[in-house]
């Protein structure tokens, strides 16, 4: 029995304990019947998401951008893009979403800006050495007439990780980097500037009244100084699902250490506001070490435990990544943040094998996550127990496939179905919208799984709502039982939690079932499900 804890603060903030809800603005709910969410249709569906049970919503950058990457290259940080409404739409939905009982946390990519950000633009009218163009990272290249890239590194995205540019002032030519898409040049952190015009960046949407953000590409923003090579006999940067590999990797791109003073400076901004505001990272970093840092009680609140993710259909793996979490962010004094999917990753019905079997073992999955002390993020559709789709080769979107003709997202990316038989099930408008929807999914709407026994819409709600029960009271402390090597189970206080991944029915211990992620067989667990046992 190998029991691991975490200490419990003194002061329970709100978001110690949240299940928070992505939402992927572009797919969510289209209110102006277009083809593409927008501020407005997320505003109509919060009744929704406050019944299902969460704490709080996340949404994906709906800020003023050419769309290269789906939001994720702002050419304007303080307003709204015309495609998903306006500021009054983005004031309405807080209102709405905090007479609900609900948090709001946008995102914040402060890694890149859009190539037609102003500032970028600025600095390709400019000369080199020029303030404009210290904003960013541009550098002479090297060779014969600066005709190479200045360094080996790669795009995360596919290809290097550098763009030439031609006939600038003077003559002058440059290169400039950009970690993801060329449309996404990278932003000069060493640059007071670009500090300043971030903490500008968060009053503004704080004094609007969100509860958080998360913060993309949080381990990106500084670079090694010297811009120096990576080491490595095929150097290139990884895409979110190999990041997290056995072996340290030579990474001078990523995970620098000044990043943190970037993020003390965060801490003390968002503590000058009332209501326990927070943020969370995106930290693709290669040990869970690394990433505790980013959770030290001087910096962010909250960090994705990407290890959580990554774990396979394994009992083993996934008790061992419960005791390194809890490991490595005890010395901190932080909590976990555990993850299963979100818009960069195979939705994990798929990830666990597809069809039937891997709904079953997301249902598992989940209901072990929401056991757990600390907090849960749910990606949107995984309640409705929502599969990757194959969106055929002409109809996607995503720069990543564009550069690679392998790495894409847009699977994850199909819209939400709401209801009726025939796309666009209730998601606005007519005809298909951005993303193709399959006609499988008449089944899976959340007006078909509403009240239907044994839905995974209605898991989830009965999920949170037994968890509200006691994830704020339960003990910080977990223990792992030692049982069978295909069975993963703990104790959290009072609740047992059972998860069975072999291929046989397994006896459960004694007490009251709480609740179960499929039925019960003679009193047994069977393959693929789990339990909560009070």
């Amino acid at each position: 029995m190998t029991p691991v804890a975490l200490n419990d603060p003194i002061d329970v903030p709100w978001w110690r304990d949240a299940v928070v809800y992505q939402v992927y603005v572009r797919s969510f709910a289209d209110a102006n019947g277009d083809g593409m969410g927008d501020l407005k249709g997320i505003t109509k569906r919060l009744p929704y998401l406050a019944d299902l049970g969460v704490d709080a919503l996340w949404i994906t950058p709906f800020y003023p951008s050419p769309q290269h990457d789906a939001g994720y290259d702002v050419s304007d940080y303080v307003d709204v893009d015309p495609r998903f409404g306006d500021l009054a739409d983005a004031d309405a939905l807080l209102r709405k979403a905090h007479a609900l009982g609900l948090k709001v946390i946008v995102d914040l990519v402060p890694n890149h800006t859009s190539d037609e950000h102003e500032w970028f633009q600025k600095a390709l009218a400019s000369e080199p050495g020029s303030p404009e163009r210290e904003r960013y990272l541009f550098r002479t290249g090297k060779g014969r007439g600066g005709q190479q890239p200045p360094n080996n590194w790669g795009s995360v995205f596919g290809g290097i990780a550098w763009e030439r540019i031609e006939d600038g002032p003077a003559g002058s030519t440059q290169w400039y980097l950009h970690l993801f898409d060329k449309t996404q040049p990278d932003l000069n952190w060493r640059n007071p500037e670009v500090r300043q015009m971030f903490v500008d960046v968060l009053r503004f949407w704080l004094d609007r009244g969100v509860d958080g953000f998360r913060v993309d590409v949080a381990h990106g923003l500084f670079k090694h100084e010297s811009l120096r090579d990576e080491k490595s006999d095929h150097p290139s940067s990884r895409h979110v699902e190999s990041l997290l590999e056995t072996d340290t990797k030579d990474e001078p791109m990523w995970d620098q250490p000044e990043v943190h003073d970037v993020y003390r400076d965060w801490h003390q901004v968002l503590a000058e506001y009332d209501g326990d505001r927070m943020a969370v990272a995106e930290a693709w970093t290669q040990t869970p070490e690394r990433t505790a840092a980013y959770v030290r009680p001087d910096e962010l609140q909250q960090a994705f435990n990407f290890a959580w993710l990554l774990a396979t259909w394994d009992a083993a793996d996934m008790a061992d990544c419960i005791r390194r979490t809890f490991a490595t962010l005890d010395p901190v004094g932080a909590n976990p943040t555990w993850v299963l999917s979100n818009h960069d990753v195979v939705r994990h019905a798929t990830r666990y094998g597809g069809g039937r079997v891997g709904v079953a073992r997301a249902r598992a999955a989940t209901l072990a996550m929401l056991a757990l002390p600390g907090s849960s993020y749910l990606y949107q559709g995984e309640e409705l127990g929502l599969e990757s789709v194959d969106v055929p080769e002409e109809l996607r979107q995503d720069p990543a496939w564009f550069r690679t003709g392998e790495f894409w997202r847009d699977h994850c990316r199909v819209p939400m179905p709401w209801s009726g038989t025939r796309a666009p099930f209730g998601f606005g408008g007519r005809t298909q919208p951005w993303l193709p929807m399959p006609a499988g999914w008449k089944d899976l709407t959340v007006e078909a799984q509403t009240g239907k026994r044994g839905s995974t819409l209605e898991l989830y709600r009965k999920a949170l709502k037994v968890r509200r029960t006691f994830a704020a009271t339960a003990p910080r402390d977990v223990e792992i039982l030692d049982r069978a090597k295909t069975v993963l189970a703990f104790e959290r206080g009072p609740i047992t939690v059972v998860l069975n991944a072999g291929k046989r029915p397994v006896s459960l211990p004694r007490g009251k079932v709480l609740l179960n992620s499929g039925r019960l067989v003679d009193g047994k667990l069977p393959p693929d499900t789990a339990v909560w046992i009070r």
